[in-house]
């Protein structure tokens, strides 16, 4: 475990301005030194500083400031003269589902804290004891070693107050300029940049062009910095927003700070992208399911993909898919959730707004499950060309095609519909289909018949005629092809 580093004392021969949008930071060598290096997107970059270190570490804290048995003044606390029963400390947390935010929460603390510093309201001294000690705080949570408390309510309070623990009072400043409010809903968008990334990287296996095209155009929207709105209207205090939104990738700071730490806009937005994803993974679904049933029989999953029955032997059932059709309920509810959630909110931030993540978290996570065993279930199924073939003929599919070859011809085609329907209904009482009806059979309904009219007919014969773009015909499927195979870029 690293020492936490006390930055008072520094020998340094360096071009400061070459890191003047950076932070600095601290890091162990192999000769037991500490030296600092810059932070840009969570990148550490090594410099040549040394600082003089103390011995202080996560390990060397008493377990009574991670886990009491009292419980501890809140962060908040200072005009309340009881605390929280304990029904209401249960009913009001939330770190049990937003500790997931750490990685964010940390990052734009590190972004905040070096802005502060930037701007004068803390020490160069203070910020890098900040960093340090939430460097050490990272590796905690990421080792399993750190004890979340439910009695300090959520990942920003457990993650400031372990710091506190820490490193003392210079933590105390890190919240300068800062609420709650903008620091949410600033690891929101962090996060739900992340996660439009990872659905993104699952979605492209299954070609789902315009699913992808939404959430861009959201993660673009999304993009933007609420940090420093504070609670609602902004600070007093002479902070660099502009600074902070750079340090973490954003486009610009949000302009108006009421609407910044309101909006759950771009959370919609995901869970909308989200369900109609859901909707067509659902309907994708619905067609394996019934393709795979042994009134069709049209394809087999392998057992790879498959499950068995609990009192049919001989039962192969494709759950993965039914269950990828059950699911997308499990998403749109999640929609349905927070729009009802926002739907009454005055503007500002209300404590209603607390119950945006765990649907947002839901629908996430269960729409990147559906696309990945939609896609290994894509990979694991044999088509039953035989099966398909026969069932091919049935229902007149070149009736159609048959209407075509007569406007060729010339015939208008609400007449061409007539004579074909008439056609159709010649097969029906002869128990033939359409290319085993005569010539004379045909001519029998409307002169116009010649022989090439069973260049028209038969399935295979229908297929290559469907020529116009995008058509379901042989050409234009197999062009089809190629155009993907090259945009997904396919070996």
């Amino acid at each position: 475990m690293k020492s936490l580093c006390n930055s008072s004392s520094l020998k340094t021969s360096f071009d400061s301005s070459l890191f003047s949008s950076f932070p600095k930071h601290c890091y162990k060598n192999n000769n037991s030194t500490y030296r600092f290096s810059r932070i840009g997107f969570g990148r550490i970059i090594p410099t040549k500083f040394e600082v003089s270190c103390c011995s202080k570490t996560l390990n060397d804290l008493p377990m009574d400031l991670s886990e009491k048995n009292s419980k501890e003044i809140k962060l908040w606390g200072g005009r309340f003269e009881e605390s929280v029963t304990d029904a209401v400390e249960k009913f009001s947390e939330s770190i049990s589902f937003d500790k997931v935010l750490y990685k964010q929460d940390i990052m734009g603390s590190r972004a905040h804290a070096t802005m502060l510093a930037h701007q004068g309201l803390m020490t160069s001294s203070d910020r890098d004891s900040i960093l340090l000690g939430l460097d050490e705080i990272e590796k905690s949570i990421e080792a399993g070693k750190f004890v979340w408390r439910t009695d300090r309510e959520d990942v920003h309070m457990n993650i400031e107050a372990a710091l506190t623990d820490l490193i003392g009072e210079p933590a105390k400043k890190l919240h300068t300029a800062r609420s709650r409010n903008d620091q949410v809903v600033t690891d929101l968008r962090l996060w739900c940049r992340d996660a439009i990334d990872n659905i993104l990287a699952c979605i492209k296996s299954l070609q789902l062009e315009r699913d992808a095209g939404r959430l861009i155009d959201c993660r673009s929207r999304l993009n933007f910095c609420p940090l420093g709105a504070c609670a609602l209207a902004g600070t007093g205090l002479p902070i660099d927003r502009f600074m902070t939104s750079d340090a973490l990738g954003f486009t610009a700071p949000l302009r108006n700070s009421i609407d910044a730490v309101s909006d759950r806009d771009f959370v919609l937005e995901i869970l909308s992208a989200n369900s109609i994803t859901a909707v067509h993974l659902s309907r994708l679904g619905e067609e394996w399911v019934l393709w795979a049933s042994e009134e069709f029989g049209f394809l087999t999953p392998s057992d790879a993909v498959s499950t068995g029955s609990s009192i049919m032997p001989q039962k192969k059932n494709p759950d993965p898919m039914e269950l990828v059709r059950g699911k997308s309920a499990r998403v749109v509810g999640d929609l349905m959730t927070l729009l009802i959630l926002c739907k009454g909110l005055p503007q500002a931030y209300n404590r209603d707004l607390q119950e945006d993540k765990e649907p947002l978290f839901d629908s996430v996570n269960t729409i990147r499950g559906m696309l990945e065993v939609s896609t290994e279930f894509a990979q694991n199924i044999t088509f039953n060309q035989e099966r398909i073939q026969k069932a091919l003929p049935s229902g007149f599919l070149d009736a159609t095609t048959l209407a075509d070859y007569l406007v060729n011809k010339g015939v208008p085609f609400r007449t061409a519909h007539d004579i074909v329907g008439r056609s159709v209904a010649l097969g029906l009482s002869a128990n033939k289909q359409l290319q085993e009806l005569t010539l004379v059979e045909l001519k029998s309904i409307n002169s116009v018949f010649e022989e090439d009219v069973y260049e028209f007919l038969g399935v295979q014969n229908s297929v290559k005629k469907f020529c116009s773009y995008g058509s379901t015909g042989s050409q234009c499927v197999a062009e089809q092809l190629n155009f993907w195979v090259s945009k997904l870029e396919i070996k």
